[in-house]
């Protein structure tokens, strides 16, 4: 088998992008249009398990990024999704929408240890493969000014659990146990696991 000169990341993440890079992974960036509704793929299932959601989430974005090579009349190479959850229990932890959301999310994370999962997926015209990284993270107890002063500077937005381990919000990690990579938002094991596989050098 020959090995792909590259691979799409169908990613609006720079981090994702920034962690394919860091493990030598050529790769080119294959994102919505304006005309496709990304955010709807996101949307929980009433009583929907963590692990369970982001698994079907990132299937359904692996399928609308390989009908998007397709349509664009793009060369073939492997399609690489992923996504990312934070998870109290069964409660899942999504962006927040605002800044109220993401202080409400982080008086919820404070003093505790939650889950963060990242499913990974890849695929060509004829196989695909998936796999799924998780890892615990505790928060140190937060100050309600501590809470606000993050929420205030914009970084949860956009941010699964509204906040950023690789970010202002490392301050308020006490542990983590498992994928740092992961937690950022693709498991580097796991991803050069399911590259290999598909023949890409890693």
């Amino acid at each position: 088998m020959t090995a792909p000169a590259f691979i799409y990341l169908a990613s609006q993440s720079p981090r994702r992008s920034q962690l394919l890079t860091q493990i030598g992974v050529a790769h080119q960036l294959l994102l919505p249009g304006p005309q496709e509704d990304a955010e709807s793929l996101e949307e929980a299932l009433v009583g929907e398990a963590p692990s369970a959601y982001v698994a079907r989430v990132t299937a359904l974005k692996l399928d609308a990024a390989l009908q998007r090579r397709v349509q664009r009349g793009l060369k073939p190479a492997p399609v690489l999704c992923a996504d990312t959850t934070v998870a109290i229990g069964r409660t899942i932890l999504g962006k927040p929408v605002d800044a109220a959301h993401a202080r409400s999310m982080l008086r919820s994370l404070s003093g505790k240890t939650h889950r963060v999962l990242t499913a990974v997926a890849i695929a060509t015209t004829s196989r695909r493969g998936q796999a799924l990284s998780a890892s615990r993270v505790r928060f140190a107890d937060l100050s309600e000014q501590q809470i606000r002063a993050y929420a205030a500077c914009g970084e949860p937005l956009g941010k699964a659990g509204a906040y950023a381990v690789q970010g202002r919000a490392a301050g308020f990690i006490h542990s983590i146990s498992g994928s740092y990579s992961g937690i950022m938002g693709l498991p580097l094991f796991e991803t050069a696991a399911l590259l290999r596989a598909f023949g890409v050098q890693v």
